[in-house]
């Protein structure tokens, strides 16, 4: 997988968003295009977008997944083809290796050279939310006023398929959070997707083990790049009783982005912010549309 080299940042991105986080978590969202707001990008919502087909080729279902390759083709390619966009920016390691790494798989497979060639051409500039902010954006200094200590959990696709593993890491020190390396970070959390329903047990004790390492570093909250891992750990937490709670990078790094860090109070021990909690002034990135209207 071959990467764009962008000679000067670009100023306009498409945000490929997810199904997990168009329908369970739009605060994250939200929180992307905030932070991808706050390194002066345009950002556009291409309304047509949907699954990336990642859950039917996981389960061996390539005809499935090579429709959803071809819609996301027809979504996208076309804005980076013409111009619109320079780049595709999603907050999902699992979700941008299926596009950058199988879709151009299952369309070869299928004897379609054209179509895998525009989904080898997409795939040069689709990034993982963080990848994009330190390797395209240079590391930008979002600084942060996300409370308490937080520490991060390598999800496996960003991890092992795409490589980055230092630009959360990098996001994470240089925002003023209060971060800290839990032992076995890059340790799989247990959840798989399907693995997690085929073998219940044993994702539920991976996901317990890596749940003793969070709170053995003394964190209150687990960032991560990836909504389905997280998912999985906060379940975990709830069944468990457990007080620390799992959070994307996103929403720490997005914690009112650009303000000054605020100093605790002697006697207030700051919490994260609840599930139900929203930001201040909150961006609708739904009704951000290709045009560039809102």
């Amino acid at each position: 997988m071959k990467r764009k080299n962008f000679p000067t940042p670009p100023q306009r991105v498409a945000l490929f968003v997810t199904c997990m986080v168009d329908m369970i978590y739009p605060r994250v969202g939200r929180a992307t295009v905030e932070l991808l707001e706050a390194c002066g990008l345009e950002v556009v919502f291409p309304e047509a977008q949907t699954c990336c087909g990642q859950p039917a080729f996981n389960a061996g279902y390539h005809d499935e997944a090579r429709a959803m390759a071809h819609h996301f083709l027809d979504t996208f390619h076309p804005l980076v083809r013409d111009g619109q966009v320079e780049a595709i920016v999603a907050p999902s390691g699992s979700c941008v290796t299926m596009t950058s790494h199988f879709h151009a798989q299952v369309l070869a497979e299928a004897g379609e050279p054209a179509a895998a060639r525009q989904a080898a051409e997409l795939s040069a500039v689709t990034f993982e939310l963080t990848e994009f902010l330190v390797d395209v954006m240079g590391a930008p200094r979002l600084e942060s006023t996300y409370p308490g200590r937080v520490t991060y959990h390598d999800c496996c696709h960003l991890l092992r398929e795409l490589g980055v593993s230092q630009q959360p890491r990098q996001l994470l020190a240089n925002s003023g959070v209060d971060w800290v390396e839990m032992e076995g970070s890059e340790e799989c959390c247990g959840f798989g997707g399907l693995f997690a329903v085929k073998n219940e047990p044993i994702s539920t004790a991976m996901g317990t083990v890596k749940l003793r390492q969070v709170e053995a570093c003394g964190a209150g909250t687990v960032s991560m790049c990836d909504v389905s891992c997280m998912t999985h750990l906060q379940g975990l937490m709830d069944r468990q009783g457990r007080e620390f709670r799992a959070r994307h990078i996103a929403e720490v790094l997005a914690a009112r982005a650009g303000a000054r860090p605020a100093t605790p109070t002697a006697d207030a021990s700051p919490q994260p912010p609840s599930d139900a909690e929203e930001t201040e002034a909150p961006r609708r990135w739904q009704d951000i549309h290709t045009d560039g209207t809102s």
